[in-house]
């Protein structure tokens, strides 16, 4: 999680608590969810965040939150904005791989050091966090007396234009640098520049800023030294790109309500996509940023008393709602339900849920009394725990090494190099239950068996002394529209022996012990597997269920995975032993 480092002396002036000390400060902020981490060389306070509050990753962002939980504040706060002087022209040759742009001008902020400390900090942490590395969104900050926007549509006073340019096309002078370089220069030979190379080196254009004078920023690598941002800097430009309009724009909102409790004051921008440019479906083509809507999310009083444990009167749960930032009403009908509103700043609050959670911390965890439950238990393990522990037990008792796999896995490694297709009735072919934005494309799916886990651990063994003997108690699931959530969950036992000499008889034997220790009687009729030698391959039986699969693994099988002995395996449902 973030750790960020929060200036005391400016947390005492932007909070009015000039009266406060370090302590009282630590122990304010650990009620609000935020763990003391240690002290700067130049005695800044350091605080680890929760990832869910990105507000509060700048100081101007903690004060806020400590002046809502002391009471100086309440409710819904957004800034007031000028209208727009100012608009962004996103051409159509921007790359198609970063689309999307947002941005505000902001007037009339007094950036002493601790100030541009602070805001250098917000940007940069919002990088690692929100914008994932400058991947998904990076913010450039311009001293906008430098920047020179000639008129470029009717309507317009001023403009800057977001655009796609070669490689190789014009220079510009980096931030850190005395010389003038072309993009692909940058990344090649300023730090920052290599640094963030594989962002857009791939691309066929890279993205660029540029006002009347030429190009000023090179996003999301770095921008021009000739708008760098110094305490002088009395108004700015603040521009974000990124690849999903929602993300920047969350971004930009932060960094503008951090300025504007500086006092700044802050002003919009146009934002127009031009024919041909990707724009945001959902928001159109020409757009006023920053976006400051008031979000809505409705829950029911019944809900909070209910997970909280406490009784409370309408009153007090509005009371609750607006020291932490939020307006609420509600309405006396049958059940008390309370419409929330959501000021713009705050990305964490998605579900009902996240309102409890700011009840109950306005409330105080503190202040909740511990009761028992109404039904008392004694605790223990579950049946299931206790059966998986049994049969690791055996399997271990004959010579198996114990394994904890991923439950995450590819395509290529569930179906591909096993020869299972997917959707077949065989072990294993069951339809993928498929991660919808996955973060590694060894990992898009949940694995349907667990026999490929066993093999691509041998695959990555080969280099140590047979025989290796492996096998696991793992999850495993697969898409099931007879269940209420459309997958099917179950746990199988599956083993592997590599030897010189592992066989069919090899694997059966060890799974008759298996069967042996827990009373359940085995049969294996012969059957077809694509994963095995045909002939060698039979179908796992315990007391008369087909439940899984036992043979000698096929050489293509073993080919792919580099292997040079022969493997004999099975697999089962963990059921079957009960």
């Amino acid at each position: 999680m973030p750790v960020v480092d929060v200036d005391p002396d400016a947390l005492r002036g932007l909070t009015g608590r000039t009266e406060k000390t370090d302590e009282e400060f630590k122990e304010d902020l650990f009620g609000l969810g935020l763990e003391f981490e240690g002290e700067t060389d130049d005695g800044e306070l350091q605080f680890e965040f929760a990832p869910d509050r990105l507000d509060r990753l700048s100081v101007e962002g903690v004060a806020r939150s400590l002046r809502y939980h002391y009471g100086d504040d309440r409710g819904v706060y957004v800034p007031e904005t000028n209208d727009a002087e100012w608009t962004i022209e996103v051409d159509e040759s921007v790359p198609d791989e970063r689309p999307y742009v947002t941005g505000a001008v902001v007037r009339g902020v007094d950036l002493d050091e601790s100030a541009l400390e602070s805001l250098i900090q917000l940007q940069e942490k919002l990088h690692a966090t929100m914008g994932r590395g400058r991947a998904k969104g990076a913010i450039g900050i311009h001293d906008l007396a430098m920047v020179k926007g000639a008129p470029l549509r009717e309507g317009a006073e001023r403009s800057i234009t977001y655009r796609g340019i070669e490689p190789d096309g014009e220079t510009f002078v980096p931030l850190d640098s005395n010389d003038e370089l072309t993009p692909a220069e940058v990344l090649e030979e300023h730090d920052t520049g290599r640094t963030y190379a594989d962002l857009v080196s791939e691309y066929d254009r890279y993205p660029a800023i540029y006002d009347e004078l030429g190009l000023f920023s090179f996003p999301p690598v770095i921008n021009g030294r000739r708008t760098e941002v110094d305490t002088e800097s009395r108004e700015l430009l603040v521009e974000l790109t990124g690849t999903d309009q929602w993300t920047i724009d969350k971004m930009c909102t932060i960094v503008c309500y951090a300025l504007s409790a500086r006092g700044a004051t802050i002003e919009e921008v146009e934002v127009a996509y031009a024919d041909g440019a990707t724009h945001p479906e959902e928001y159109g083509s020409d757009l006023l940023r920053p976006n400051l809507e008031i979000d809505g999310k409705s829950v029911s009083h019944d809900r909070i008393e209910t997970l909280l444990g406490v009784d409370f009167e309408p009153e007090d749960v509005v009371d609750c709602f607006e020291r932490s930032g939020l307006d609420a009403s509600y309405t006396l009908d049958e059940a008390v339900t309370y419409e929330v509103e959501i000021p713009p700043y705050r990305v964490d609050v998605l579900h009902p849920l996240d309102l409890v959670d700011d009840v109950g911390r306005a409330h105080g965890f503190d202040e909740l009394e511990p009761r028992y439950p109404d039904v008392g238990t004694v605790g223990g393990r579950h049946e299931r725990t206790r059966l998986e522990d049994a049969v690791r037990t055996s399997l271990v008792g004959l010579g198996f090494e114990d394994l904890l796999n991923f439950h995450m896995t590819s395509g290529e490694e569930n179906y591909d190099r096993m020869r299972v297709e997917p959707g077949t009735a065989v072990l294993g072919g069951g339809e993928p239950v498929r991660i919808t934005e996955p973060y590694s494309e060894e990992y898009t799916q949940l694995r349907t068996w667990a026999l490929p886990s066993l093999l691509l651990l041998l695959e990555g063994n080969t280099h140590n002394a047979y025989p290796q003997d492996v096998a696991e108690v793992g999850f495993v699931a697969e898409r099931d529209e007879a269940e209420n959530t459309n997958v099917s969950e179950a746990r199988h036992v599956a083993g592997a022996v590599a030897r010189r000499d592992a066989s069919y008889e090899a694997a059966k034997g060890r799974l008759q012990a298996v069967c042996d220790d827990f009373g359940a009687e085995l049969e294996t009729p012969r059957t077809d597997h694509p994963t095995f030698i045909d002939g060698r391959t039979a179908s796992v039986t315990i007391d008369g269920e087909s439940v899984g699969v036992i043979g000698e693994v096929h050489p293509a099988v073993l080919v792919d995975h580099d292997l040079e002995v022969p493997v004999a395996a099975f697999e089962f449902d963990l059921d079957a032993l009960r």
